[in-house]
C-alpha cells in the first residue's frame, strides 16, 4: 500500500507529523509512505507549487495525504504559481472530480457551536460537491461593452455525463451510510427554478435515482437549503450539490459543528486502485500561518482525513473506526486545542489519541 505524504505549507508539516505518528501504531502491512513538496514549499524548492516529481508521486500512490497550502510570501506570484495551483492540479491530473466533506456534532461540544445545543446535536450529515466543474472551470474574463463598461463574465455549465458521475458518488454514498445507521437520504440541492443548469441537473438526478431505489431522494433549492442547514440541519444525510453550492454549503455547515479544526475532507475520482478508489485527503483549515511553527495547530482534522483514507481508498474499515473512535474520546476527555477554548497543543493531543487507540 502506497501512501503519498505532501504535508505543504504552515501547520501542514506540523499536523502531518500527527497523521504519522498515528500510520506508526496501526502498523499496515506493506505500507510504503513517500514524500513530496507542494504549495509555497514546492515553488521555494523546485520553482513550482506542483513539482513534476510530487505529480508523479501521486499518480504512483494508492491514496494522498495532504497538509494545507498557502503562504502569504507568495501572494504577489502570477496566479498559475501560487500555493493553491497545486491542490488544483492533483485534482485535474488525477481526475478528483467528487469532494466528501462530511460534519458531524461530537458529543459535548454542541456549547461550540454557532446554533443552539439541541438544534447542533442532531448533525451528522456528508456533503457530495462536484469539483471539476461549474462556474468555476467555464469561461470566464472581462470585457468592455459597446458603451465602454466593463463587464466580467463567468459561464456555469454542466453536461449532462459530469451531473451522472457525481450522482453515482451521492447515492452510494447514502447507501454506505444506512448500513451504519444513516437514513439513507440524500438531497440534491440546486436553483433549477432560474438556472438552466440547474434544470438539467436535477433531470439528470431524477434520471439517476431508478438505479437507487432504497434511497430517499428529494430537492431543495439552494438559498433555503441554506436555512434548512442553520434551522434544521439534522434533517440532512446526504446532500449532493455543483461546485459553486458545494463550496458555500460545506464551509457553512463546518461553522454550524463548531470548528474547522475537526472537519476532514475528501476528493474522490473514478480510478480505482488494487484496495479502494483513489483519493487525496485532506483537513478543510488552510495553513494557517499566523500558528505556524509554534505547535498550537489542531490535529484532529487531519487525523480524520487519515481515518477517510483508510476507509475509501484502502478499504480497511475497522482501523479508520479506531481513529475515529480514539479521536472521539479525546474530545470527550477535554483535550482540547486553542480552537476549541482548550490549551493542549498539536503533540499533546497527538499523544492523546494514540494513547486511546
Amino acid at each position: 500500500m502506497k501512501i503519498a505524504l505532501f504535508p505543504g505549507d504552515g501547520i501542514g508539516p506540523e499536523i502531518m507529523e500527527q497523521a504519522r505518528r498515528v500510520l506508526d501504531v496501526l502498523a499496515l502491512p506493506g505500507l510504503v509512505l513517500f514524500e513530496g513538496d507542494v504549495g509555497g514549499v514546492g515553488y521555494k524548492r523546485q520553482g513550482h507549487p506542483l513539482p513534476q516529481d510530487t505529480l508523479e508521486m501521486a499518480k504512483a500512490a494508492d491514496a494522498i495525504l495532504f497538509g494545507a497550502v498557502g503562504d502569504p510570501e507568495c501572494d504577489s506570484l502570477e496566479r498559475d504559481l501560487r500555493p493553491e495551483q497545486a491542490i488544483l492540479g492533483l485534482r485535474s491530473a488525477l481526475g478528483l472530480f467528487a469532494n466528501l466533506r462530511p460534519a458531524t456534532m461530537f458529543p459535548g461540544l454542541e456549547d461550540l457551536s454557532a446554533l443552539r445545543p439541541e438544534v447542533a446535536r442532531a448533525i451528522d450529515l456528508l456533503i457530495v460537491r462536484e469539483l471539476n466543474g461549474d462556474v468555476y472551470f467555464g469561461d470566464k474574463g472581462t470585457r468592455v461593452l459597446d458603451d465602454g463598461r466593463r463587464q466580467g463574465f463567468d459561464i456555469m455549465s454542466y453536461a449532462e455525463d459530469e451531473v451522472r458521475r457525481i450522482a453515482h458518488v451521492g447515492f452510494r454514498a447514502a447507501q454506505g451510510r444506512a448500513k451504519s445507521g444513516g437514513k439513507g437520504r440524500m438531497c440534491s440541492v440546486d436553483k433549477a427554478n432560474v438556472l438552466e443548469t440547474s434544470q438539467l441537473w436535477r433531470d439528470v438526478v431524477i434520471d439517476t435515482a431508478v438505479e437507487y431505489p432504497d434511497v430517499e431522494l428529494s430537492h431543495m433549492y439552494v438559498d433555503n437549503a441554506a436555512m434548512q442547514l442553520v434551522r434544521d440541519p439534522g434533517q440532512f444525510d446526504v446532500i449532493l450539490t455543483g461546485n459553486l453550492f458545494g463550496d458555500i454549503l460545506s464551509d457553512q455547515a463546518s461553522m454550524c459543528v463548531g470548528s474547522i479544526g475537526l472537519l476532514a475532507s475528501a476528493a474522490m475520482g473514478e480510478t480505482q486502485g488494487e484496495f479502494g478508489t483513489l483519493g487525496l485527503f485532506e483537513p478543510i483549515h488552510g495553513s494557517a500561518p499566523d500558528i505556524a511553527g509554534q505547535g498550537k495547530a489542531n490535529p484532529l482534522a487531519m487525523i480524520l482525513s487519515l481515518a477517510m483514507l483508510l476507509r475509501h481508498s484502502l478499504g480497511r474499515e475497522d482501523d479508520a473506526a479506531r481513529v475515529e473512535k480514539a479521536v472521539a474520546k479525546t474530545l470527550e476527555d477535554g483535550i482540547f486545542g486553542g480552537d476549541l477554548g482548550g490549551s493542549a497543543g498539536t503533540a499533546e493531543i497527538g499523544d492523546a489519541v494514540l494513547q486511546r487507540m
